[in-house]
């Protein structure tokens, strides 16, 4: 546990001189002379950028650390953004801050200047007091007890001691100037780590005014950005990610990120945690522990999906009714109804032999098992997330962290567009605030679009149905005389339903991903017209608009395909038609729904991974090659770290956004419809083994270091993955209840077994209504030429997938009881499998408590040493100044300071 950071606090920004210092030292140690070394004036001997070392982190004295760097152009035609950049430099001075600028003629494109930026010891530690970051101040002495048996196996999988815990475990107090003392302050320099002070800077860099007062209240660096004033605004990293920094006083984390994290060789490594919250902040680093934490996870799913599956393929041969299709005496001479109008034929039953054999590899009753195990899996998942989660809580200072301050900071953009202000009530100070016409009108605005954009998908599903419907007549009419018959071993799986699913399939995952690129940019444009008060805020919007409609774009095809293919055909002679059109309403593929759903779920799943992991990794190397391209062809020695990271890409407020969005598509594939296919946990086991490699690769090497931000737990998705967990259990119950074809096997294995035996014997006969050719409706018969060889007159009837009386009954083509049997047993299973997997959910969860036992005691534990050393060292504190004031005859505890007994004073921190 290497706690140094914790919870934000205050607003308001607080004016230092640069000289400004404490009244007394530090633990006894005296400044470093980078708190009271001013901004090097003109004309002051500097060192040459030749001899500077590429990797330096430090101003040209070689002393103070760079925490922060703009850059702009000058544009010499527009005073307008000369004269913000001088006020804001000047009240950046003001605030305590550090400037030194490199000259355009020192960059490597000869036109952009650098402001690089130090923070000196007492900006730092007012603002760690205004912020309330946790600083060490003793070392913890609680015994670490969670050494789990046989940990040795795990010996090939861990990291370094040194690497996974770079620090000592200390605990840890908000951090009071008035108090520096009682702090474990060994050296200024060094005690606020680069994360901490980038955080720091960036708090300032927010809240300076860029005008002068009696002008208005505009401030910020995003406003800055976004008006062209400067180009950029980032933290340095501290070297290159290739090889460690000459500088001494460098840390080289980036260094050791890439080589013990970001090489894909270390993918059977644990993450080193620590390192990357220290170096990136709470945010990056929360993030990468759920993704760790879910990928550690799909290992069990992965392994019980794959066992299901081989059950699947060991069973092959005793899949009765595959047998039954398959063989000639039987499948061979029943005669299949045409599965569309005019252009298919009457078909022999045999033909879709190879398909029964596939589908039995998905649809068995390893399915149902799979189908619980995994909604139990989801409970298991998010709450054992959220006992991880309570640590990383403890072990970050994020215990006491609340979101108010990042609530309370408004977005720049809000500033600008609101012209109207108000009281708030909890600052008391005057803000801009939007009318709650406007709001409304904006928000109405919003969902109508977020509709019309939804409404697109649907048309294009509705689309890609018709395409279904056309070229599967022509798919049949072709492949009935195709070369492709008479191949050994490929002839007999190229079927036309295999052919339409596949196209289909195909061409729904690029519509998929083009409405995707679209919708991207006019869901920022939507929620930007909303004008969110809050960061916070504008993420919750952006996340629910991109989520909803990425769900309906993903996941549509697939319900489709799940619950709705083939539900609503009608039987021959009277077929059900597309919106009253000439198109066939799609039947089943002969050997089920199921395999279809999976094809589906391939090929959409896997090319969405494939395709985000080539356009992760493939983009930012591009982009960068090209804006590098100048600074290649000069000495390395003139290629200063501010113009290297210069030279990178910005990560971007919303990095991790889409980051989060990917897994949580993903979680969804790997949930709604895992029932369809067992091996999907184990195609997401091995993305996120990439997944987690890749990230970490592009941020240690492709972009700019972002600033620190705190985040106690991954936000909204939390809520998202609890919503989908419940309706996983819901989906997955009707898959295996109607897509599937376990039901009707069931109840005709126990109720409708005409020998009274355990077994699937005359299943196929059973499940085939039988249907008079000569009913057949003109619009429905095939034309001449399209039926096969062996089809004639002596052919009266013709077979179809339903429970229907045969022809010359008296209840003729109407559906028989052996059908309401078989719904009543979905019905019932659907409500039996909800329910007991509800209540093992609910008794898992109450089970397992969220903040683990040992968590728990060690919060209660710092917040007891908290108050007693505070108690103590205030007491000490006040005698020795009443000693200094010559009141030598008072040797008792001051009054004020009461001594409590120790049980009284653990019951009240209790």
């Amino acid at each position: 546990m290497h706690r140094i950071t914790g919870k934000g606090g205050g607003d308001s920004l607080i004016e230092m001189s640069p000289t400004e210092s404490f009244s007394e030292d530090v633990n006894g140690y005296h400044h470093h002379a980078s708190s009271s070394t001013g901004s090097l004036q003109q004309g002051q001997s500097e060192i040459g950028k030749q001899k500077l070392s590429k990797d330096s982190v430090f101003f040209r004295d070689g002393v103070r650390r760079i925490d922060f760097v703009l850059s702009y152009v000058d544009d010499k035609d527009c005073e307008k953004k000369q004269e913000r950049r001088r006020i804001y430099e000047a009240n950046l001075k003001k605030a305590g801050l550090e400037l030194e600028t490199e000259d355009k003629s020192e960059s490597d494109d000869g036109k952009t200047y650098f402001v690089k930026i130090h923070a000196p010891w007492e900006v730092l530690a007012t603002y760690a007091d205004v912020l309330k970051i946790k600083v060490p101040f003793k070392v913890n002495d609680m015994p670490d007890d969670r050494e789990l048996p046989m940990n040795w196996l795990s010996t090939p999988f861990r990291l370094p001691k040194e690497i996974m815990h770079p620090e000592p475990d200390y605990f840890t107090a908000p951090f009071s100037k008035s108090k520096s003392d009682f702090f474990l302050i060994g050296n200024q320099d060094t005690f606020f780590s680069p994360s901490i002070r980038n955080r720091i800077v960036y708090y300032i860099l927010s809240r300076c005014l860029y005008v002068s007062e009696e002008c208005g209240d505009k401030k910020g660096i995003k406003r800055l950005l976004n008006n062209g004033s400067y180009t950029s605004a980032f933290p340095l990293h501290d070297s290159r990610y290739w090889i460690r920094s000459k500088d001494g006083n460098c840390e080289s984390e980036r260094y050791d990120l890439y080589k013990h994290w970001a090489k894909f060789l270390c993918f059977f490594k644990e993450q080193p945690i620590n390192r990357i919250r220290n170096y990136y902040g709470e945010k990056i680093g929360i993030y990468f522990a759920w993704l760790g934490f879910y990928t550690e996870m799909l290992l069990f799913a992965a392994v019980v999906g794959t066992i299901c599956f081989t059950y699947g393929f060991l069973t092959y041969d005793d899949n009765e009714w595959s047998k039954e299709i398959c063989n000639e005496e039987i499948g061979g001479k029943i005669v299949m109804c045409p599965l569309c109008d005019k252009k298919c034929g009457f078909w022999k039953l045999i033909i879709t032999c190879n398909s029964s054999w596939q589908s039995h590899l998905f649809d068995n009753v390893a399915t149902v098992f799979f189908a619980i195990f995994m909604g139990i899996w989801v409970t298991l998942f998010l709450e054992f997330w959220k006992r991880r989660q309570a640590r990383l809580e403890y072990e970050w200072d994020l215990v006491d962290f609340e979101e108010e301050q990042q609530q309370l900071q408004l977005r720049p953009e809000y500033e600008s567009k609101c012209t109207k202000s108000k009281e708030n009530p909890i600052t008391k100070e005057m803000e801009p605030y939007l009318p709650v016409t406007s709001k409304c009108a904006r928000s109405c605005l919003s969902g109508a679009t977020v509709l019309l954009w939804i409404s697109l998908i649907i048309a294009c599903i509705i689309g890609v149905i018709a395409y279904r419907l056309a070229v599967y007549a022509a798919f049949a009419s072709i492949m009935k005389d195709s070369p492709t018959n008479h191949l050994e071993v490929v002839g007999p799986y190229i079927t036309p339903q295999l052919a339409t699913s596949v196209t289909a399939s195909c061409i729904n995952f690029v519509i998929i991903m083009i409405l995707n690129l679209m919708y991207e940019k006019v869901a920022v444009w939507i929620t930007d017209m909303e004008i969110p008060k809050t960061h916070l805020e504008y993420e919750n919007k952006l996340t629910m608009k991109m989520f909803l409609f990425q769900f309906v774009n993903y996941y549509s095809s697939c319900f489709y395909v799940a619950f709705f293919k083939g539900k609503f055909v009608g039987y021959p002679g009277k077929y059900a038609y597309m919106f009253g059109s000439n198109l066939r309403n799609e039947e089943c593929d002969p050997g089920g729904c199921l395999i279809e759903l999976t094809t589906q779920l391939v090929i959409v799943m896997t090319g969405k991974q494939v395709w985000g992991n080539i356009q992760e990794a493939l983009l930012p190397w591009v982009m960068n090659w090209w804006g590098s391209r100048k600074a290649r062809s000069h000495p390395e020695s003139l290629y200063s770290r501010w113009e290297q990271d210069h030279d990178l890409q910005s990560f971007g407020q919303l990095g991790l956004f889409y980051e989060y969005l990917e897994m949580v598509i993903q979680f969804g594939f790997i949930t709604l419809f895992v029932a369809s296919f067992p091996l999907a946990p184990l195609l997401a086991l091995f993305n996120n083994i990439i997944e987690i490699r890749v990230d970490a690769w592009k941020l240690t090497t492709q972009f700019r270091r972002p600033v620190a931000a705190k985040a106690h737990s991954i936000g909204a998705w939390e809520e998202i993955l609890n919503g989908m967990a419940v309706l996983s259990v819901v989906t997955n119950a009707f898959i295996v209840a109607f897509t599937s074809d376990m039901m009707p096997r069931l109840v005709y294995m126990y109720a409708y077994q005409p020998e009274g035996e355990m077994n699937m014997k005359g299943y196929i006969n059973n499940s085939l209504s039988v249907f008079n050719i000569s009913q057949f409706p003109y619009n429905s018969m095939p034309d001449d030429g399209e039926n096969p060889v062996w089809f004639n007159s002596s052919i009266t009837t013709c077979r179809y997938r339903d429970y229907r009386y045969p022809p010359g009954h008296e209840k003729e083509y109407s559906h028989t009881m052996q059908f309401w049997h078989i719904l009543a047993a979905k019905l019932a299973f659907i409500i039996i499998m909800e329910h007991v997997v509800f209540l093992v959910k609910y008794f898992v969860a109450w089970l397992i408590p969220d903040v683990p036992s040992d968590v728990k005691a060690r919060v209660k534990r710092e917040r007891f040493l908290v108050q007693e050393y505070l108690h103590n060292y205030e007491v000490e504190k006040l005698k020795m100044q009443l000693s200094q004031q010559g009141n030598k005859e008072c040797t008792c505890t001051p009054m004020i300071y009461p001594t409590l007994p120790k049980h009284e004073l653990l019951s009240e921190v209790l």
